[in-house]
């Protein structure tokens, strides 16, 4: 079992209680930071997005995990037993099941006052739909996020769980966690946080309601400028049916890229003249049609144009930017997304998979002495 862990978390012991999604993905970024993690498994889990091989999970890497029956009196006595020794502990269930089991935050704090609760789910802790079933989807649904995600004309697009599950789930657990942890350094207490994914995914468009209240996006999708509905901020088809993206908002970009396409701009600026928009799209689109996308990539991607290729996931790896910021580091054959952001005096480590704690909570006890003595020696 790894002991040392790098990086600006160091010293940090965070309970696990392992669940699907958001909830191992925003402990992943606090391991990746450094944090000392145990993931309590259940003893088995039939789930049908859990039956790809283990090891292909890349969200539980970096932490140890051990299996436990949380309905076993034993077993949720030595949980307990870690959260006596934890600065915090994350759960995923639904509301009022960690209550049941005996591991709520009454419970944790009467064994630590100091540690921090961290509570992920879809819907939060109340409201009338706290206790119903969900997924990012259903969240991202009802925020007004996937209305506004697609073409004009188009059914809403399903996007990845990105926006529900890993960023208003994933990342702003984890920004809980920190927070509280600082909150903690003059307080002396913990608290719990109530993460949920409707809050973060509603706090992520921020700037779309602003917007919106401004006047100067339209509900319709596709019609807005950074919903495919400005020529100048969208993706192109080329020779050889790859893509190419723009993104030229700003003018000196936009009407640079125009020059090197060959498009003549007129006698106003098309960006803020509507009416042109169709035309200008029509002449973008055969323009990127005669060449193929590594043709447009090798020419416009050294310019200050904003204009990308839109690679897929096994090409990005191989991006030259990409390889010189090893932004994928290879583990066992395999290209892993590198912990981010970076720090230049407490660098992250490695990402290979923690295994099983053989002998249950007498290693993880050993796990954690060992790492915070590491932290300490820094």
């Amino acid at each position: 079992m790894t002991l040392n862990k790098p990086g600006p978390l160091s010293g940090i012991k965070i309970v696990e209680l392992a669940g699907l999604g958001p909830a191992p993905m925003g402990t992943m970024l606090l391991a990746d930071m450094g944090a000392s993690v145990v993931r309590v498994e259940r003893p088995s889990n039939s789930d049908l997005l859990t039956t790809f091989p283990r090891e292909f999970d890349w969200t539980t890497r970096g932490r140890p995990s051990v299996a436990a029956d949380l309905k076993n009196p034993a077993h949720r006595e030595w949980v307990l037993g870690l959260c006596a020794r934890a600065d915090v502990l994350v759960e995923g269930f639904r509301p009022g099941v960690t209550e049941r089991l005996g591991l709520g935050p009454e419970d944790v704090s009467a064994v630590n006052p100091r540690l921090v609760y961290a509570r992920m789910t879809g819907w939060g802790q109340t409201g009338p739909l706290a206790m119903r079933a969900g997924h990012d989807i259903n969240y991202l649904a009802i925020t007004g996020g996937l209305d506004a995600i697609g073409r004009k004309g188009a059914p809403p697009t399903v996007p990845l769980n990105l926006v529900g599950d890993f960023g208003g789930g994933g990342a702003y657990l984890a920004m809980g966690v920190l927070a509280a942890l600082i909150e903690r350094q003059s307080s002396g207490k913990g608290q719990v946080i109530d993460v949920a994914m409707v809050d973060g995914i509603s706090s992520l468009m921020t700037a779309i309601h602003g917007m919106l209240a401004a006047g100067e996006w339209v509900l319709e999708r596709g019609s807005n400028l950074l919903d495919s509905g400005a020529y100048f901020y969208d993706v192109y088809q080329c020779a050889d049916n790859r893509w190419i993206a723009v993104g030229a908002i700003e003018k000196h970009f936009h009407d640079e890229l125009m020059r090197l396409l060959g498009i003549d701009l007129g006698p106003s600026d098309p960006r803020v003249d509507r009416s042109r928009w169709p035309s200008m799209r029509a002449q973008l689109r055969e323009k990127f049609s005669a060449r193929t996308r590594d043709e447009w990539q090798a020419l416009l991607e050294p310019v200050d144009v904003c204009v990308s290729p839109v690679l897929n996931m096994a090409e990005a790896s191989a991006h030259p930017h990409l390889k010189a910021r090893a932004t994928f580091t290879a583990v066992d054959g395999a290209w892993h997304p590198a912990p981010a952001p970076r720090f230049s005096r407490t660098p992250t480590g490695g990402l290979e998979r923690v295994q099983e704690a053989s002998d249950g909570p007498a290693e993880l006890f050993s796990y954690w002495d060992s790492s915070a003595m590491n932290a300490s020696s820094r």
